[in-house]
Order: C-alpha cells, then sequence, then structure tokens
C-alpha cells in the first residue's frame, strides 16, 4: 500500500473511529506497526492527527490563528453562544473565555462579565453589564491574557459560573487545547467558579488537541452544536460517562 494511501485511510478511520489504535489497525491492514506509527508521525506534524500513547485521535481545526478561527463553523458557533447567554442569568457574576458567546448576550443584562479577553471585553462596551478585565501577557493566536500575571490575576476573583471554550472535546482526551500556558490559565478560571460549562461548537466535538484543560469530572456541562455520526458517537459517550449535554 502506497504511503499516500496509508495516510489517507488513517484519516477516514480517525474521522469514523475518533481514534487509532496503531497496533490494531496494523494486524487488521497486514503492515508493520512501524509503518503506520511512521505516517501517525508525519500526520501529527502536519497538523492532521494527535499522536497519543498507542495510537492518535482527530486533530481539532480549531487551533488555527484567530482570525482564520473567526470563519470556521460560524451558524454552529451562533446556536452554542445562544445557548450559552442563557447561562447568564440577571445579577450573576459570570467568567468568560475568549470567543462568540458575548455576541448573544442581551445589552441590557445586569450581571458582571470577568474576562482575560480584550476582544470580549471591548465587545462589552456599550452593554449594561459590569466588566472586569485580567490583565497579563498577550497570547496573540487566541487573542486573550495568559502567563504567570494573568494567573496571579484570575486569583483574586470568584464567580457563579464559567463558560470555557476547548479547541478538542473527546471521550477520551477530554477537553484540551493547543497551548500549555492557555491551557493552564483556564485551569486557573474554572477553579474561580462553581460552575463550569464547556462552549462545544461543531468542529470541535470528536477532535483534541496536545495540552488537557480539565477532565470531564470537572465540569457541570457541556453545550453542544454537533450534527454529523462522529459528533453523535462522541455525545453518546459523553452521556454514558454521566456528564451533562446541553444541546
Amino acid at each position: 500500500m502506497l504511503a499516500a494511501t496509508r495516510k489517507q485511510l488513517l484519516l477516514d478511520r480517525l474521522r469514523s473511529d475518533g481514534r487509532i489504535v496503531a497496533k490494531e489497525l496494523a494486524a487488521e491492514l497486514g503492515l508493520s506497526e512501524d509503518s503506520i506509527r511512521r505516517d501517525l508521525r508525519e500526520l501529527d506534524a502536519a497538523g492532521l492527527a494527535v499522536r497519543v500513547y498507542g495510537g492518535a485521535l482527530p486533530a481539532s481545526p480549531a487551533v488555527a490563528n484567530y482570525g482564520v478561527r473567526e470563519t470556521v463553523a460560524t451558524d454552529s458557533k451562533t446556536r452554542v453562544a445562544r445557548r450559552a447567554a442563557q447561562l447568564i442569568e440577571p445579577g450573576s457574576t459570570v467568567i468568560l473565555d475568549g470567543g462568540t458567546t458575548v455576541r448573544a448576550l442581551d445589552p441590557g443584562r445586569e450581571c458582571t462579565i470577568i474576562t482575560h479577553s480584550p476582544t470580549v471585553a471591548a465587545a462589552l462596551l456599550h452593554h449594561t453589564a459590569e466588566v472586569i478585565i485580567l490583565g497579563g501577557r498577550l497570547f496573540k493566536h487566541s487573542a486573550v491574557a495568559s502567563g504567570a500575571a494573568a494567573v496571579e490575576a484570575a486569583m483574586t476573583v470568584s464567580a457563579d459560573r464559567f463558560l470555557l471554550g476547548v479547541t478538542g472535546v473527546h471521550e477520551d482526551a477530554g477537553l484540551t487545547t493547543d497551548d500549555a500556558d492557555e491551557a493552564a490559565m483556564k485551569r486557573t478560571l474554572a477553579s474561580r467558579a462553581a460552575e463550569t460549562f464547556v462552549l462545544g461548537t461543531a468542529e470541535k466535538i470528536g477532535a483534541a488537541s496536545r495540552y488537557r484543560v480539565l477532565t470531564w469530572d470537572a465540569v457541570d456541562g457541556v453545550i453542544v452544536d454537533a450534527e454529523d455520526a462522529a459528533g453523535a458517537t462522541t455525545l453518546s459517550a459523553l452521556e454514558r460517562r454521566d456528564v451533562s449535554v446541553l444541546r
């Protein structure tokens, strides 16, 4: 089997099954395990898969830079944002991750928004909501503050809910993102809120990135908009784990 054919087969299997176990697939195809692992390394290097122990998981398209991500799955983001905005109750204090939820927030909603995203803060300029900005090193890839100063600032606040954005929502890998400092910041923000809800737009369901943010037992629910077969498989697996799925 040609290398290009093998790699396409691996990508197809990742999309359909949500994972590859190198040893099992090698036996199924009658190929050497070394060939499968070499292909997975090359797919990982190309950003098309995420290697894990024993195999690989689908790579998330949400790891693109901020400008590109603004154009990905826009309809799905709008639907998830509308559902997430319903969790921001009058008088509550909510931490908003970088993302599109702010676009669905009622401008007259009286609440307090804490955010480490300058773009979210700017979008709230003409809203009734009180806005608290957490500062630190600007991680330009996602347009949010991160690093030690941002983590220290986050430790001074508390909130009713945290609306968490990630790049991967996978039944086994958990909730992931592609930068270690950003993952640490998200964990800190989650620790400052009584409840954490994950925004799971369609392109993130069933995908994974390199750095784990949280495990499933650390979140209170996942807001989802997944319509394809791979997404449905992931959501069914989450429900079997007793993860609350808000469609």
